[in-house]
């Protein structure tokens, strides 16, 4: 199974005002593991940036005047994400720049739904997390990724906390295949973090009792019922059991009158 966390950062929040996409971050995941390959690449926009959306991001327009136009960068962008499931947070917000992009290019339009399946970490998260805060800094707090270094937003270190986060959300089937392939008890993240080994979501074989063992449970049950003079509190929350039926009684069983 192949995936790519994609993010962007953005000169503003509307596409449709003409907002374009001025950085690109990509990192691949194979079989829930981290590949090491990355595509990253900052864009000239041709265009100034909100003041907005530079306190967020902290990338200056000068800093792009350099930088490859989309169109530059767009074939080598859909050759690293073809094919591959787009893991994004908020994949509404990305999805339509990267669609506004792709709709500049001569010939004909393309979506990035038409190319890659898209799975939205945000509806995921609050699936999981009903009515509470579910920003990648609340899900990196709320499942102990370390995003110490994201004091500004960047679209590749975005990329790599949100693939902590996503396999940590999703942590049962990742855990179960870091136990398979005998890796130690302390995961590398993607980030360069250790993080503690995440909870098996593995059906555990139950040996059923044997006869001896049913007998000499029922002969304990009995004699603490006698000890305590009847008073047994799972009594009240399951049915009777054979057991209960040959303790003493202080009261003689009531005869029915038909």
């Amino acid at each position: 199974m192949r995936q790519v966390v994609l993010d962007t950062e953005t000169t503003g929040l509307e596409p449709e005002l003409n907002h374009r996409v001025i950085e690109i971050g990509c990192v691949e995941l194979v079989n829930r593991r981290p590949s090491g390959r990355t595509f990253h690449r900052y864009l000239n926009p041709e265009r100034e940036i909100d003041e907005g959306a530079l306190a967020v991001h902290g990338i200056a327009r000068t800093e792009l005047d350099g930088q490859p136009r989309f169109a530059e960068i767009a074939e080598e962008l859909l050759a690293f994400i073809g094919g591959a499931e787009l893991v994004i947070h908020n994949a509404a917000f990305d999805v339509a720049f990267l669609d506004a992009e792709l709709a500049r290019l001569p010939g004909e339009p393309r979506q990035l739904a038409a190319l890659c399946q898209v799975l939205d970490t945000l509806l995921l998260a609050r699936d999981l997390h009903p009515g509470q805060r579910n920003s990648l800094d609340a899900l990196c707090k709320r499942y102990g990724i370390d995003n110490s270094a994201r004091e500004l937003h960047g679209a590749l270190l975005d990329a790599r906390i949100l693939a902590d986060v996503y396999l940590a959300m999703t942590g049962g089937q990742g855990a179960l295949a870091l136990a398979e392939a005998g890796e130690p008890a302390a995961a590398q993240t993607s980030a360069g973090t250790q993080r503690a080994p995440l909870r098996l979501t593995v059906a555990l074989p139950v040996p059923a009792a044997s006869a001896e063992e049913i007998a000499a449970h029922e002969t304990m049950l009995a004699v603490i019922a006698k000890a305590s003079g009847g008073r047994l509190l799972w009594a009240a929350l399951e049915p009777p059991q054979t057991s209960v039926a040959t303790v003493e009684r202080d009261e003689a069983p009531q005869r029915s009158s038909a």
